[in-house]
C-alpha cells in the first residue's frame, strides 16, 4: 500500500519515530540515504506484515492532487484520499502492466462519474510538462480495451 504523506517541516527521521512507536518497523537501515534518493519510508505493520510505502509528497503536481483529495469517512476518521482522476492520471503516468490494469479497473468502477475530459486535460498538462506524448495514447488505450464510450 502507498501514501502519501506532507511533512511540515520535513523531518522523515521524526515520523519514522512515531511509525515505530505505533507498530511498524522500518524495511531499510540507511534512512536518510534512502529518502534523499527515493522519497520513499519503507514500512511493514509488524502485526499483520503488511508493507506499507509513505511517500513524502512534494510541490507540483502532488500538492495539485491533495488539493483536490476527496474526504472519506474511515472508522469516524476523515481520511483524504486522492480524487478518482488524479489517481488514474497517477497510474498512466506509471504505466507498468499492474498500474494500467488498476486504470481498466477504476474506469469500470467510476464510470458513470469519472471526468474522462478531466483525465485527457490533465494527462495532456503532464505530457507537456515532462515532455512526453505518450500519455493520452495510453490512456485511450484502456479506455478502447474496456469499450467504454470515447466522450
Amino acid at each position: 500500500m502507498d501514501v502519501t504523506v506532507f511533512l511540515e517541516p520535513e523531518e522523515p527521521e521524526g515520523f519514522a519515530i512515531a511509525m515505530k512507536q505505533a507498530g511498524f518497523e522500518l524495511r531499510v537501515r540507511d534512512v536518510a540515504g534512502f529518502v534523499r534518493r527515493t522519497r520513499v519510508l519503507p514500512f511493514l505493520h509488524l502485526e499483520t506484515n503488511l508493507p506499507l510505502d509513505i511517500v513524502l509528497g512534494g510541490p507540483g503536481l502532488e500538492e495539485e492532487f491533495l488539493h483536490r483529495a476527496r474526504r472519506i469517512d474511515v472508522g469516524g476518521t476523515a481520511v483524504r484520499v486522492i480524487a478518482p482522476e488524479d489517481l488514474v492520471a497517477s497510474k498512466v503516468l506509471a504505466g507498468r502492466a499492474k498500474d494500467l490494469e488498476d486504470v481498466r479497473t477504476i474506469l469500470l468502477a467510476q464510470r458513470k462519474t469519472l471526468d474522462i475530459d478531466g483525465v485527457r486535460s490533465l494527462l495532456g498538462a503532464i505530457e507537456t510538462a515532462i515532455d512526453r506524448r505518450d500519455l493520452l495514447p495510453l490512456f485511450e488505450a484502456q479506455l478502447g480495451a474496456l469499450k467504454l464510450e470515447r466522450r
